[in-house]
């Protein structure tokens, strides 16, 4: 069997941690063998990155375009290490962000230049892909709200609502701009169909087979 990426992508708070689960859970249920990896932070390097990047520190603020590069020496790394070798050996991979991330947020939300982005986007893939990307679609604002229910917000997190729009303006273009691998779900729904949902749209798209 041949491996799969297959990624969640959303705003702050959209559930992408909670349908990951139940989609591993269906799908090691019909014998598929998964890995739950996530970026910033899918590896040993990427653990001390995540932090850099997602630490709130008035003294020592991150840099507009440093952040973006941190962000690609994560993937890089991330891709080398554990979804290059994984997909070999025919695995399926849920990834909680990749690429889309960096163009919704860094590109959109940051307004640093989207050729740059490309650009490194492609040097840090080598050209990898995902099979399939889920789009978990909330407002900002429930999103937000949800966050803030659970846990004390991160440094991307405490941003202003603008940039979460522009964030979210992002993903709308990027679902519209590719059909073929986007799917947008609605994420404001009950957790059980929107995991109904993302089941319904792996067996269509022949991610999984019925009869697997």
């Amino acid at each position: 069997m041949n491996g799969k990426l297959i990624v969640f992508e959303g705003v702050e708070g959209c559930g992408k941690t909670t349908q990951m689960q139940l989609c591993s859970q269906w799908l090691e249920s019909l014998g598929v063998s998964v890995v739950l990896t996530r970026e910033p932070g899918g590896t040993e390097l990427g653990k001390d990155l995540r932090r850099l990047l997602l630490e709130k520190s008035e003294d020592k603020p991150v840099g507009e375009v440093t952040e973006l590069l941190l962000y690609a020496a994560d993937r890089a790394q991330h891709i080398e290490q554990e979804l290059k070798p994984n997909l070999a050996l025919g695995k399926y991979i849920l990834c909680d962000r990749y690429t889309d991330s960096t163009i919704a947020y860094q590109g959109y939300g940051r307004g640093l230049n989207m050729s740059l982005i490309n650009q490194l986007n492609d040097i840090a893939t080598g050209g990898l892909q995902s099979d399939l990307t889920i789009w978990l679609d909330v407002d900002v604002e429930v999103g937000l709200a949800r966050k803030r229910g659970q846990s004390k917000l991160d440094r991307i997190e405490q941003e202003k609502i603008d940039f979460h729009r522009r964030v979210q303006q992002g993903y709308t273009e990027l679902a519209a701009n590719f059909p073929s691998r986007i799917f947008r779900v609605d994420g404001s729904l009950s957790q059980e169909l929107v995991h109904e949902n993302i089941r319904e749209i792996l067996i269509r798209n022949s991610v999984i087979f019925k009869d697997n």
